[in-house]
């Protein structure tokens, strides 16, 4: 149990971003151990000297050079979109970079090595290869295990992403179930049924039609990953057509703009701010009306939905999900890729919702 926690621990430390400062001091002071290894030439002495000070800052630069580029420009936009021949072939330039450096102060400040490459010729190019070799593989094998690091937080991070998202997404749809089609709201609708029988037998069928889809849709299409985003409005009007048949005074209107036939969204995205605006916009003295838009723009989708705002305040009914909790799953499905954003006047609310399709 111990050996769980701490493990658990150091993947919080790996992936939090709480962390990140924490990991980035973390590195520094690693860096500067690495560094200060120049003062320790001679086992058991510290060697300070201009010379000394300078290649700590050369190696204290190069090992941030094998980190900060590669972790954030190179693997990016190269490794880890499969591009492996420009990813080489920038590491190759790094490790020149680096190795530039290192000659830079050896020039300055290593006399006998400086000596020895004026003394080279030709025929000891073989020998001057063997020297700056271990360099640079020693450079290469920093570079690679920044790479291996980068990679394996990254397949950590989408792992713990899939199993929050799993998660999220399961007590969304239970939530969903339990509170928006709860038995009041099943029991009201099948009254009505049962009451325009008599007087009204096709409105009482539209009424258990509309009501079996409904159903049928939460119970099934729901529990996919993704569905048609033309389901989900089939859906939506259901909804609304069911609260109209509740209402007197509430009209609704739906319109769809662009190629949305092969739009795929997550199920059960809208219905929330839906939800939420019919929950909130009961009105005795004037008509009610929810207003739905959906709009496909350069592979974005744009969703509005506007509500009236009653004069006098209703009292809050119980049941929703709730905004915050679909806020929640937006982060997790769409991350950095939609945008929300809520408006509010005196007579009416209004919800944006943009999407990266």
């Amino acid at each position: 149990m111990t050996n769980q926690k701490d493990n658990r621990s150091i993947l919080y430390f790996l992936t939090d971003t709480k962390y990140h400062v924490h990991r980035h001091v973390f590195l520094q002071l690693f860096a500067l151990l690495y560094a200060f290894d120049v003062f320790c030439s001679v086992p058991g002495t510290l060697q300070f000297s201009i010379g000394h000070l300078f290649t700590f800052a050369a190696f204290y630069l190069i090992f941030n050079l094998t980190v900060y580029p590669n972790a954030y420009i190179l693997i990016p936009r190269y490794l880890e979109k499969k591009k492996i021949f420009k990813y080489i072939l920038s590491v190759i330039i790094l490790i020149f970079i680096c190795l530039f450096i290192l000659a830079l102060i050896v020039f300055f400040f290593d006399k006998q090595n400086v000596e020895y490459l004026r003394n080279a010729d030709l025929s000891n190019i073989f020998q001057i290869m063997i020297r700056i070799l271990p360099s640079a593989l020693t450079l290469g094998l920093q570079i690679g295990g920044v790479a291996a690091f980068v990679l394996f937080k990254k397949w950590l991070e989408e792992s713990q992403r899939a199993d929050k998202l799993k998660s999220a997404t399961l007590a969304t749809e239970l939530k969903f179930l339990k509170s928006q089609i709860n038995p009041h709201f099943l029991f009201n609708m099948l009254n009505n049924a049962n009451i325009l029988i008599d007087e009204d037998p096709e409105m009482a069928s539209q009424i258990l039609i509309k009501l079996d889809d409904l159903l049928r849709y939460q119970m099934n299409d729901s529990t996919r990953d993704k569905v048609y985003l033309n389901a989900d409005i089939s859906f939506l009007r259901d909804f609304l057509d069911l609260e109209k048949t509740r209402r007197d005074n509430f009209e609704y209107t739906i319109s769809k703009e662009g190629n949305i036939n092969n739009v795929q969204v997550a199920p059960l995205l809208f219905i929330p701010f839906v939800e939420n605006a019919v929950k909130h916009n009961v009105d005795s003295d004037d008509i009610s009306y929810v207003n739905l838009s959906f709009a496909v723009r350069k592979n974005r989708l744009k969703f509005t939905c506007e509500n009236s705002i009653p004069q006098k305040e209703a009292h809050k009914k119980v049941g929703g999900i709730g905004l915050v909790n679909i806020k929640r799953r937006l982060d997790l499905l769409y991350k950095d890729n939609h945008h929300l954003e809520q408006k509010k006047t005196d007579r009416m609310y209004t919800v944006n919702l943009e999407l990266e399709l």
